[in-house]
């Protein structure tokens, strides 16, 4: 056994199992944290209405906030309320966008099988 594990053989399978065990880890922490970030991204007293760029590192945002409205200005170390809007002057995204604002709902598999038929449809037109 030890003449086996001091061979380039037996190294070369000693690492190539270190990295399958590495590999594996980080499918499942990468999952798990993807998990725990998506338990904790759900906040249904917050909402982003509308955020727009100013410059690099400034923005100015529409917040839902329960059943209010607010404008705050986001710099690089501060937040600054801006003002309150009503309902009535606040024009609501349509779903489409609004889903397409917060992520999308599609999985990658459904996607790719999107793009995969679009390109078909190219080849076959050619």
């Amino acid at each position: 056994m030890i003449v086996f594990l001091s061979s380039n053989f037996g190294q070369m399978l000693i690492a190539l199992a270190a990295f399958v065990v590495v590999l594996v880890l980080t499918i499942f922490v990468t999952r798990w944290l993807g998990e725990f970030q998506k338990g904790t991204a759900v906040n249904k007293n917050i909402r982003p209405i509308e955020t727009y760029r100013i410059t690099n590192n400034k923005f100015i945002q529409i917040l839902k906030i329960g059943d209010k409205y607010v404008v705050i200005g986001v710099c690089k170390d501060t937040m600054t309320k801006l003002a309150e809007l009503t309902e009535e002057e606040i024009m609501e995204l349509p779903e489409e966008t609004e889903s397409f604002m917060t992520g999308f709902q599609m999985s990658f598999g459904e996607i790719y099988d999107k793009i995969y038929d679009k390109m078909k449809d190219r080849v076959k037109k050619k």
